[in-house]
């Protein structure tokens, strides 16, 4: 075995990672209750009518008989169907029906992308950021590609967070970004996405102008070649996608797509290259 020392840079590409599938692993419960079509209350309960408790963790239902199981089945309470609980240390079930994602795909795509951000950005403080903000972006992502909505309790308070903790980041040495540019792509980038929320409502969605609020933040860190960069990306990803679509015979030139994930893409794109060239 080598006793040469292990980078730190791969170090903190490592915990990238595992902070990427830990956090991505507890995703599917928020994806279940987020995936609402516009107008309609957040899922407060599984398909079987059970109460949800919190918005993190597996999508999975320890009231609900799992699948094959009907009444009077072994292990039920009374012959009504319902498994009786099993419990972990923490007190909440686990037996029961999955409803929703499992948590391998979000865990890995997740970790994927933090390690991804963590190999551009290296030790730099800032990284710190995009690690807090990646999971929710995987989560906006995932929700509108679902359902066509970004919801309002993530879209701002993401642009909110990423501003607040640029500017944190801003009073720490060894960054490499301007927390003023943040600040004004985030109101650019919002602003144009307003223009063309205006001209053509039905082409882009409110929710993602206010997406954009944050992504202009993030972007903007690391000046405006990287803010044109991730926008430019963004707009190509999706007319990439369309067009796939059209040729496939699955849509038509006017059928509505959810954007929201490739602005969300191209952001993540021009993220890497700006940290990778900061």
């Amino acid at each position: 075995m080598s006793d040469l020392p292990v980078p730190p840079v791969a170090v903190v590409v490592l915990v990238a990672a595992l902070w990427g599938a830990a956090a991505g692993a507890l995703l599917p419960r928020a994806v279940y209750r987020f995936a609402v079509p516009a107008g309609e209350a957040w899922h407060a309960r599984c398909p079987g009518g059970h109460p949800l408790r919190g918005w993190l963790g597996r999508a999975r239902c320890g009231q609900c008989a799992p699948r094959g199981e009907g009444a009077g089945d072994a292990g039920s309470e009374g012959g009504t169907g319902r498994k009786a609980d099993v419990t972990r240390g923490d007190g909440e079930r686990t037996a029961g029906t999955s409803y929703g994602t499992g948590p391998v795909a979000p865990a890995a795509v997740t970790a994927l992308v933090c390690a991804a951000l963590a190999v551009a950005t290296g030790t730099r403080p800032e990284l710190a950021v995009w690690l807090l903000l990646a999971p929710v972006g995987v989560l906006l992502a995932v929700v509108d590609f679902r359902v066509q909505r970004l919801p309002d309790p993530l879209t701002l308070p993401f642009a909110a967070a990423a501003l607040a903790l640029l500017g944190v980041v801003a009073l720490v040495p060894e960054h490499a970004g301007t927390w003023t540019t943040a600040l004004l792509g985030a109101l650019a980038l919002g602003a144009g996405y307003f223009a063309l929320f205006l001209v053509n409502p039905a082409g882009m969605g409110f929710g993602d102008v206010k997406l954009a609020l944050g992504a202009g933040a993030v972007l903007g860190w690391y000046g405006w070649p990287t803010v044109m960069l991730g926008t430019f990306a963004g707009f190509l990803f999706g007319a990439l996608y369309g067009g796939a679509l059209v040729v496939a015979r699955r849509a038509g030139r006017g059928t509505a797509i959810p954007f929201g994930p490739f602005l969300i893409a191209g952001a993540f794109a021009g993220l890497l290259i700006g940290a990778y060239t900061a």
